[in-house]
């Protein structure tokens, strides 16, 4: 038999990391309960749920150290991680994610980074990879955030071409910006199936942020499509330079200034969506239809934000995914901000992410069902 040793005998440097791995399980605690509260009300809670995966890794680390060695601390990190695995849950998922059955439908969800409108030397060849990405991905109904569009002849009419090329010949565009009358920034919504109704929520936070819902009849049923863009970060090239640095360990003496930015852009972040998403909850409350949500939430799965739009609704990612699931394809942080959710009268029998793709996210996709 194994004996386990005292800890009243720690040398000073297991004192020492006693001491901090007691502060870890502080803020892994912190990162569990921070979906629960409003950035509005306490915001710096926000920023331990954005660490979550981090802080539960440490607490990882440390039950192993302390295994390691025999310790009755280990205890203390192993009931901390059980704590947290709820939430570790809707970070990795081992699901077997078998081909959708005869009666499901497909559904996906993609920020398209307006073509990459402004690669100015290449942006139409990109344009026609996204378009044979989503050809490949062949589904009924596709909710594209950060739509670009332009009724100018000859130029990026995208509208006309995704419904020709993807046979989704009925669309839902509403925008937050027209510039000339027909340039158009905003979201789109293109369905294989009758659209019967069409509406927006605006955000009244000062952002290019929106949310549209799109009434389809699917076999008899109506269901309501809610295709979000929550508020964005908006790290600037400044930003994301030093958190590139940061990550190659590259510091400067100007980097206090550089993460006051960084965690003020976040702060407001933060802010702005929580305000966003009252505002859909709200509405969603009165919808009288079958729900299914898709879309770029700008947030993880132990946010605030995250846990206002999935009360009562089932991710796709959680029933059918595989992996970790990140959906953000951009320098960093690499986590999976973009989700497909529905309510109890639908079910999803697969869920897949695309391997490649050619915007700063990638697109997923659900075959669901109504039950």
């Amino acid at each position: 038999m194994i004996a386990v040793k005292n800890d009243r005998k720690l040398s000073k440097f297991n004192r020492f990391m006693l001491w901090l791995n007691y502060f870890v399980i502080v803020s892994l605690v912190a990162a569990c309960f921070a979906k629960y509260i409003s950035p509005l009300l306490f915001w710096p809670m926000a920023f331990a749920g954005l660490a979550f995966p981090f802080i539960f890794l440490f607490n990882l680390v440390f039950a192993l150290y302390w295994l390691a060695q025999f310790r009755r601390a280990f205890m203390i990190s192993l009931v901390a991680g059980v704590f947290a695995l709820p939430t570790a849950k809707k970070y990795l998922q081992f699901n077997n994610s078998e081909g959708g059955s005869v009666k499901s439908f497909k559904i996906t969800s993609y920020n398209s980074m307006l073509f990459d409108l402004y690669n100015w030397r290449h942006n139409k060849e990109t344009r026609e990879k996204i378009f044979g990405n989503l050809a490949d991905i062949d589904s009924d109904i596709i909710c594209l955030q950060e739509f670009y569009t332009s009724e100018e002849e000859g130029d990026f009419n995208n509208i006309d071409s995704l419904t020709k090329l993807l046979n989704l010949p009925d669309y839902h565009a509403e925008y937050t910006i027209t510039l000339r009358k027909y340039d158009h920034w905003g979201l789109a919504t293109f369905s294989r199936f009758p659209v019967v109704n069409r509406g927006k929520i605006v955000f009244h936070t000062r952002s290019n942020n929106m949310c549209i819902y799109t009434d389809v009849v699917i076999r008899k049923d109506t269901v309501r499509i809610y295709n979000m863009h929550l508020q964005s970060i908006s790290f600037s090239k400044k930003d994301n330079k030093f958190l590139e640095d940061i990550k190659k360990g590259n510091e400067s003496e100007e980097d206090i200034e550089k993460s006051k930015n960084v965690l003020r852009r976040l702060k407001r972040a933060f802010t702005k969506r929580a305000k966003q998403v009252e505002a859909i909850k709200a509405h969603m409350a009165t919808c009288k239809y079958k729900i299914i949500v898709c879309g770029d939430f700008n947030d993880t799965a132990a946010s605030f934000a995250y846990k206002q739009l999935s009360e009562k609704l089932h991710d796709a990612f959680i029933e059918k995914g595989s992996g970790f699931g990140r959906t953000y394809a951009g320098e960093w942080p690499q986590f999976r901000i973009d989700y497909i959710l529905f309510d109890d009268k639908v079910a999803c029998d697969r869920f897949t992410r695309a391997e490649e793709t050619f915007t700063d996210h990638f697109p997923i996709t659900a075959h669901l069902y109504i039950k």
